[in-house]
């Protein structure tokens, strides 16, 4: 797959998908992680004196033009976050205003496309669309890895119009995702989290192939524990889930993985109830408790677990970790490995929202490896899968 460590653009004009889908509260971006993943690239493409258009979208407009979900607002921030004193901004992502600013850009110089959602071709991957938006190019590259799992336009139709290659940080995130599936040290460990099997069943399926040892927390293990036959009281569960449950128990044993569940947890009656938390055994969950959180003697399993493997894998909290006190778990799995990964020469690698939030709450960033902020990309990945945009740029056959 071309890419831009081992293929020189120069004095192009290059469309550069990217994602810019940042996070917004009351105006304010909470995140600007993918701003600056971003950087690597268009510092290489600016120092060959290419002219370029970031392409992104933002929200979930479907296919309508919305005020509130214009790219414009990000212009000054990304001139902040880039280091540059000028980025252009067009109202429309293709047609004459593309071809009118890049007549009176300068080589290096930065333009910021309207959302590219806005056009219902965008998620229809409308061939039209696609090739309206490659009409001004020399050059197709994308950056956007957390993107690259959709079918849509911008990502996989305009490679039937450009030459495509892909970004630094695209490239940087296939290969450490890759020491985890390919490369890996063992012993490997693969902690998940989360509220449902339902939406990790091809994950787990994947991973038991490759792990030493998966470790299982959130909802989702009480869905195990109840396929054992324990009683969790008003616990989160999928009941009809079971069966798929006891099928991954089954298959750990033929890989020779061991599956680790929680063996002790803290409990309430509900997640607002802060006052009546209750510690106990995975087998003594009253009849009106929820397990809310993993608790110390599942703790300090995973202590041991991580201290004994070379590669740890983390995605999903272990808890309810939007409500505090039930946070107590993820943040301190957060804190072991911020104080042991590094000394012990552990490989880390994390992914997913919540796990990520803790890790910076943390200031932990520094201490693992690699944290990917690719989302569903991330887990397609891992589940073993090629997403559309990686088969795109490889299919791609412009010389």
């Amino acid at each position: 797959m071309k890419n831009l460590k081992n293929f020189p653009v120069k004095k192009k004009n290059v469309l550069l998908r990217v994602d810019l889908n940042v996070p917004v509260i009351d105006g304010v971006i909470t995140d600007r992680s993918r701003l600056y993943i971003i950087k690597a690239t268009v510092d290489k493409l600016r120092s060959n004196k290419n002219k370029i258009f970031l392409l992104s979208h933002f929200g979930r407009p479907k296919g309508k033009f919305s005020e509130n979900l214009s790219m414009k607002f990000l212009t000054s921030v990304l001139e902040e976050v880039l280091l540059i004193n000028k980025i252009y901004f067009l109202s429309r992502c293709f047609g004459n205003e593309v071809n009118a600013t890049k007549n009176i850009m300068q080589p290096g110089d930065v333009c910021l496309l309207e959302n590219v959602r806005f056009h219902k071709g965008e998620e229809q991957n409308n061939l039209n669309f696609a090739r309206d938006l490659a009409d001004s190019y020399n050059i197709y590259v994308n950056d956007a890895f957390s993107a690259s799992h959709r079918q849509h336009a911008s990502i996989v139709g305009v490679t039937n119009y450009l030459p495509s290659l892909a970004g630094i940080s695209f490239i940087n995130e296939i290969e450490n995702l890759d020491k985890i599936l390919f490369n890996t040290r063992k012993p490997t460990t693969a902690i998940i989290g989360g509220s449902k099997i339902s939406t990790k069943l091809i994950l787990l399926n994947n991973l038991i192939e490759i792990s030493d040892n998966i470790i299982i927390g959130g909802a989702m293990a009480h869905t195990f524990l109840l396929a054992q036959g324990n009683n969790i009281g008003k616990s989160l569960v999928e009941k009809d889930l079971i069966s798929d449950a006891i099928s991954i128990l089954e298959k750990s044993k033929k890989f020779n993985t061991n599956i680790i569940l929680p063996i002790d947890f803290f409990c309430s009656t509900s997640i607002d109830d802060s006052n009546n938390i209750k510690k106990v055994d995975y087998k003594n969950i009253l009849p009106d408790q929820m397990a809310l959180d993993i608790g110390d003697k599942t703790i300090k399993l995973i202590k041991e677990v991580i201290m004994e493997s070379n590669t740890v894998l983390w995605n999903g909290p272990l808890g309810v970790y939007e409500h505090k006190p039930f946070d107590y778990a993820t943040n301190t799995i957060v804190d072991i490995i911020k104080q042991n990964a590094k000394i012990s020469n552990i490989t880390t690698i994390a992914g997913g929202g919540d796990t990520i939030a803790a890790i910076r709450k943390a200031k932990a960033e520094k201490d693992f490896t690699y944290i990917s902020t690719a989302g569903g990309a991330f887990l397609q990945w891992l589940e073993g899968k090629e997403s559309p945009g990686i088969k795109a740029l490889k299919e791609n056959d412009f010389s």
